[in-house]
């Protein structure tokens, strides 16, 4: 589902769109509680036709957190105060928890709560897949919500629950470079507008967790499960390598296959659609293509605040000039040092 995630103040609402009649039915007072918000700002979603179809405001508190059992800890916690998204199978629940998590990440706060009710599953489920765990009911007029909470310190060497969070201590690293075309579709938040980046202020209808890549590239070969990614953009067209060829952001690997994997077009086409930015005729022409084929799926996990040119990763991080850029594999070292060079917000990274 395309389009935009906006911030809007609360008064610049419409409280009487048919989006919120579920929320008015769930939580008494839902409809005071939303107009003494006012200039408070709320994270929409509009359909096509201009109709709402995902909400979400935040907040932080100072704990313990006491009207939930068991209480919350003390120190600052970032409150989904409220979520919906509409259920259609589209990315939409996902995007939503990602901006949850830059904007955690952003703000240095390491704890996550939040309460839904036990029949939004579909909800539950999609937070939980992100590293939510189970944490305890609240109990109030509206009736009984689980709380749901998620850590950002800790790492469970699991790629999708410990998202974003990434850990480096014995993990391959390598450099992928992507063409323009594909990387701006890919990370659109890492697109070449300026030096430096803020994941906040810059939203794009393709900012997904996940990303679909594939390539014929020899140096794929040895690419695996767990690795690191550091994706680094290839140069504008009539423009020098030196000067706009950059290092942009870091994915995880998840998952490698080939399209030889799928028992048919059908299935290898849904599998690579969800999170590809290639064309069907495109996705067509690698299924049919003779020698070997690689399917990364990938999460994206950090986005640089200072982009790294090719005269940088030459004349600082070491990398040798003469190289063929495709895929190469990183020492720790290099590793670290373009941690260092791009900015990385440091608690994203768990050594």
């Amino acid at each position: 589902m395309d389009g935009v995630i906006e911030y809007k103040k609360f008064n610049q609402i419409n409280l009487n769109d048919l989006f919120f009649e579920t929320l008015k039915e769930d939580y008494p007072g839902f409809e005071q509680w939303f107009k003494k918000k006012g200039n408070e700002i709320a994270q929409v979603f509009y359909n096509e036709s201009d109709n709402l179809e995902a909400f979400l405001y935040m907040k932080t508190e100072l704990g313990p957190i006491n009207d939930v059992q068991p209480i919350l800890d003390g120190g600052l916690w970032l409150k989904v105060g409220t979520m919906k998204v509409n259920p259609h199978g589209t990315r939409l629940g996902e995007r939503f928890i990602k901006k949850i998590l830059d904007y955690a990440i952003v703000e240095d706060i390491r704890n996550i709560y939040v309460t839904v009710f036990e029949k939004h599953r579909k909800l539950v489920e999609t937070f939980i897949k992100y590293g939510f765990i189970e944490s305890g009911t609240k109990s109030s007029s509206a009736g009984e919500e689980l709380v749901l909470t998620k850590n950002l310190k800790n790492t469970v060497n699991n790629t999708l629950l410990d998202y974003p969070l990434l850990t480096s201590r014995n993990k391959t690293k390598h450099l992928l470079a992507i063409k323009p075309q594909y990387h701006t579709n890919l990370f659109p938040d890492s697109i070449l507008n300026n030096e430096n980046f803020d994941i906040i202020s810059d939203v794009s209808h393709t900012n997904s967790i996940h990303k679909v890549y594939l390539s014929s590239m020899s140096g794929l070969a040895s690419v695996k499960q767990g690795d690191l990614l550091v994706i680094y953009r290839t140069k504008t067209e009539n423009t020098v390598a030196w000067y706009t060829s950059v290092a942009t952001s870091i994915c995880v690997i998840e998952e490698v296959k080939s399209p030889r994997e799928f028992s048919n077009l059908e299935s290898y086409m849904k599998y690579c659609r969800s999170y590809s930015v290639l064309t069907d005729s495109e996705l067509l022409e690698y299924w049919y293509k003779k020698g070997r084929v690689y399917i990364i799926k990938m999460t994206y996990n950090i986005a640089f605040r200072k982009r790294l040119t090719r005269k940088r990763l030459v004349e600082e991080v070491g990398l040798n000039e003469k190289d063929y850029w495709g895929c190469i594999t990183l020492s720790d070292q290099e590793f670290e040092k373009i941690l260092k060079l791009g900015d990385v917000y440091e608690s994203l990274v768990i050594d």
